[in-house]
């Protein structure tokens, strides 16, 4: 047998074997949920539209506006900040209030509480001075969130 014709038999033995490797290499297990949908649902809202938004009470009065969404190291949010009391930009506060609390009633944000009530909440502060979360975006790759 020449070392032409073992090579070619050697190339085919490795080929044919590759196949069979590859494919258990790949078969990795899905560890993480599937999306249920891949369609936005009628009772599902999206973050964006969310920011800037008005609140009302169940009166349909205006009670503030959404500043902003707080979200925990496991990427669930933690609080909806609303901005209450302000006129152009001055003399509000930020207040923290679940996102079960807020519900989507005809194509608006509402919530069971007045603004007398939010006003005497405790203020939100969006910035920690002691640990510097919530001063900057997060970094593109990786790092920690509000670092």
């Amino acid at each position: 047998m020449s070392n032409a014709t073992r090579t070619a038999i050697f190339a085919a033995i490795i080929a044919a074997a590759a196949p069979g490797a590859f494919a258990q290499t790949r078969a990795v297990p899905e560890t993480h949920p599937a999306v249920t949908s891949h369609i936005i649902q009628s009772d599902e809202v999206r973050a964006s539209k969310m920011m800037g938004t008005t609140v009302y009470d169940l009166q349909n009065r205006s009670i503030g506006k959404v500043s902003d969404i707080v979200l925990n190291k496991d990427g669930k949010v933690d609080a909806v900040v609303l901005d209450v009391g302000s006129f152009l930009g001055m003399g509000g506060k930020y207040v923290a209030i679940p996102l079960s609390d807020i519900k989507t009633d005809n194509n608006r944000l509402t919530l069971d509480r007045t603004k007398e009530q939010l006003q005497q909440m405790a203020a939100y502060q969006l910035e920690n001075p002691d640990t510097g979360a919530g001063t900057s975006t997060s970094p593109a790759t990786g790092g920690q969130l509000g670092r």
